[in-house]
């Protein structure tokens, strides 16, 4: 199967929002158009302090999707990267997409001298978990949100 991994481009938004609506849908959530539109100019947006996206094309269909950031640490003088969205359409889970996604934004964080790549899950995305462990490790924290 040819795999394709790219940056995200104007004339992927009908692509894209199917994939992101499937990711918000896993998470049984959703956001109003305004959300929609917003982030996917912010997406190809110049700024480098905004979100950046890939693209996983699979015989040139884009099947998966992953929105990352660069940020400043307080225990580190370099910026970190932060995973935020990471999805593959179903009918290719399970063909390596998700781990040439995370590696895609591993490479995309060395480049930028970014030595720390995180992102959050839920504790009931098993089958995306047997991935993440074998390519990251689990950490301690609990996050919390405002009440």
């Amino acid at each position: 199967m040819p795999l394709t991994i790219r940056p995200l481009r104007p004339d992927d938004e009908a692509d894209w929002r199917r994939l992101w609506t499937g990711y918000l849908d896993f998470y049984q959530t959703s956001v109003p158009e305004a959300v929609y539109a917003s982030t996917f100019a912010r997406l190809l947006g110049d700024d480098p302090q905004d979100f950046s996206a890939l693209i996983a094309e699979v015989d040139g269909r884009p099947m998966g999707l992953a929105h990352y950031l660069f940020h400043r640490h307080c225990w580190r003088i370099e910026n970190v990267c932060y995973l935020q969205d990471l999805f593959v359409a179903p009918e290719a889970r399970g063909t390596g997409l998700g781990r040439a996604l995370i590696e895609a934004v591993y490479a995309r964080a060395d480049a930028a001298g970014a030595p720390g790549v995180y992102w959050l899950t839920q504790d009931f995305n098993t089958e995306a978990r047997q991935l993440y462990d074998r390519i990251a490790r689990v950490s301690p924290f609990i996050r919390y949100n405002r009440a």
